[in-house]
C-alpha cells in the first residue's frame, strides 16, 4: 500500500529549510501539499478591525502561486482549499488514503486551537499529526534554558543564547517529490474572498510581491548586489526608499524565507567581503524576532490582554472609538503620525521607526487600549506576524517584555531626527 502524508502548508510556504516537508518526504511514498483559507481568518475581530486585510492576501494569494510553480518543478503541486482545517483536510485525507499529516508546530492561541481540533479530527481517522519547529533562528529545543525559565528581558535571553547554543544549518531543498496527480492550482481571487483589489500607490518604499523565489531575490539583491547590509545599523531608522532597511519581514511573514537561509547568507557575505556592526545587527533582529516567539510559547494568552505579561501598573486605558477612527485614518492632526499612518493605509508597509511612534502615540498620547492599535496592524501589515505585532505592541504599551516600562516617543523630536527636512511628510501628505 502506497504510504501518503498531507503536508499543511501555513506560514511555512517555502520549498527551502523546511523540515515539516523533509520530513514528510523522507517517511512516506508520496505526499499531498495543501493551504487551507481558514474562514476565521476572513471574519471581523472583537475590535471590529479584519483579520486580514487586502494587502496581506495579495502577498499571501502571490506566495501560493510561486509555492504551486515550485512544487510543480519537483513533480508535485498544491491544493488549496477554503473552510475549516480541521473538515477540510479531513477531506483530502479520506480522498487520497493518507495515513499522517506533517505541519509547523503553533505557539499563537488561535493557531494552537486550530491545529488542536485538526490533531482531534485526525485521530478519529487513526491519523496522526506530525508538527515541527520552522519558524525561528534557534531551534526551540537547542534553548538553554527551559521554557518557563526563559528570560523576561531580551538582553539576559540574548546574552544567553549567543554564548550557550548553536544554529543549526540549512536543510536542503529536495530534488524531487513524489505526490499523485493533481489539476492546475485553483486559487481563489481577491474577490471571491470579499476584499478590494489591491491600488500600487507609486510613493511606496518597495514594491513586496509575495513567495520564496522574491524573497530569495531580496535576500540576494540586499546582501550581495547594492550591498546594503554593509550600513544596515546607520540606515535601519530611515522612512524613504528601497534599503534604508531589509524588508525581509514580508516574505518571514509567511515562512517564505527562512530566518536561518538569511543567516546563511549573512555568513557567505561576511566571509566573502567583511563583518561589521551592520552584519551582526541585522541577525541581532533576528533574534528579537525568535524572543517573541518563544514570549508567546511561555505567556500564551496574557499576549491578548490589555495588562500584558506584567503586573498592572497603572489604570488601563479606556477605548475611545472616535479618537481610535483619527489614528486609523491619518486624521489626528499630528504630521508625522498622521503620515506614518497614510503609508500603512494605502501600501500596507510602514517603517521601524513609525511602527514605534504611532504605537506610543496611540498608548501614551491618545491614551487608547493598544490591542486596538495592535489588530489594526494585524489587518494592514503585510508582514504581519502574530508573535512580533503583539509582542512589540505589549513592549510598546509598557505591559510586555520592556523592562522600563514606560517608554513614550516624543513624536515632534522624532520627526525632528529621523524627517529633518520634511522629505517624508511631504511624500504622504503633500504638505511642507
Amino acid at each position: 500500500m502506497t504510504k501518503r502524508a498531507i503536508v499543511w502548508f501555513k506560514t511555512d510556504l517555502r520549498i527551502h529549510d523546511n523540515e515539516t516537508l523533509m520530513r514528510a518526504i523522507e517517511l512516506n511514498d508520496e505526499i499531498i501539499p495543501v493551504y487551507c483559507f481558514e474562514e476565521t481568518q476572513l471574519l471581523k475581530t472583537e475590535f471590529g478591525t479584519a483579520k486580514q486585510g487586502n494587502f496581506r492576501v495579495n502577498f499571501l494569494l502571490e506566495s501560493l502561486v510561486d509555492l504551486d510553480k515550485n512544487l510543480r518543478a519537483l513533480g508535485s503541486g498544491l491544493i488549496v482549499t477554503i473552510g475549516k482545517p480541521e473538515v477540510q483536510l479531513i477531506e483530502i485525507a479520506k480522498k487520497y488514503g493518507v495515513q499522517s499529516v506533517f505541519s509547523k508546530k503553533e505557539v499563537g492561541i488561535e493557531e494552537k486551537q486550530t491545529q488542536m481540533l485538526v490533531e482531534q479530527e485526525l485521530w478519529k481517522m487513526k491519523c496522526t499529526l506530525d508538527v515541527f519547529s520552522t519558524s525561528t533562528l534557534y531551534h526551540a529545543q537547542d534553548l538553554p534554558f527551559a521554557l518557563k525559565d526563559i528570560p523576561d528581558v531580551f538582553t539576559n535571553y540574548r546574552k544567553r543564547i549567543e554564548r550557550d547554543s548553536k544554529i543549526r544549518p540549512v536543510i536542503e531543498s529536495p530534488l524531487v517529490i513524489k505526490s499523485p496527480t493533481f489539476e492546475l492550482l485553483k486559487l481563489p481571487t481577491l474577490s471571491i474572498l470579499g476584499f478590494n483589489e489591491v491600488q500600487s500607490d507609486e510613493r511606496r518604499a518597495f514594491h513586496f510581491k509575495g513567495g520564496e523565489t522574491e524573497g530569495k531575490k531580496r535576500l540576494h539583491e540586499y546582501l550581495f548586489e547594492t550591498k546594503s547590509i554593509a550600513t544596515y545599523k546607520e540606515t535601519r531608522n530611515g522612512m524613504l526608499g528601497e534599503n534604508y532597511s531589509s524588508k525581509f519581514s514580508a516574505w518571514l511573514s509567511l515562512g517564505c524565507l527562512s530566518p536561518r537561509e538569511i543567516y546563511d547568507q549573512i555568513k557567505r557575505y561576511e566571509s566573502t567581503y567583511t563583518a561589521n556592526e551592520s552584519t551582526y545587527w541585522l541577525i541581532f533582529e533576528l533574534l528579537w524576532r525568535d524572543y517573541f516567539r518563544f514570549m508567546m510559547k511561555k505567556h500564551g494568552h496574557y499576549y491578548f490582554l490589555q495588562q500584558g505579561i506584567a503586573p498592572i501598573r497603572a489604570e488601563l486605558n479606556k477605548h475611545n472609538s472616535t479618537e481610535f477612527e483619527k489614528w486609523k485614518n491619518a486624521d489626528t492632526g499630528n504630521d508625522f503620525i498622521d503620515a506614518n499612518m497614510m503609508e500603512l493605509n494605502l501600501t500596507g508597509f510602514m517603517s521601524n521607526r513609525g511602527r514605534q511612534n504611532v504605537a506610543s502615540f496611540l498608548c501614551h498620547e491618545l491614551k487608547l487600549d493598544w490591542r486596538y492599535g495592535a489588530a489594526y496592524f494585524e489587518e494592514k501589515l503585510i508582514d504581519y506576524d502574530v508573535c512580533s505585532n503583539w509582542g512589540n505592541w505589549a513592549y510598546l504599551a509598557g505591559v510586555g517584555n520592556d523592562p522600563r516600562a514606560g517608554r513614550v516617543f516624543n513624536s515632534e523630536k522624532q520627526a525632528k531626527e529621523y524627517d529633518p527636512k520634511n522629505k517624508y511628510r511631504e511624500l504622504w501628505l503633500n504638505k511642507i
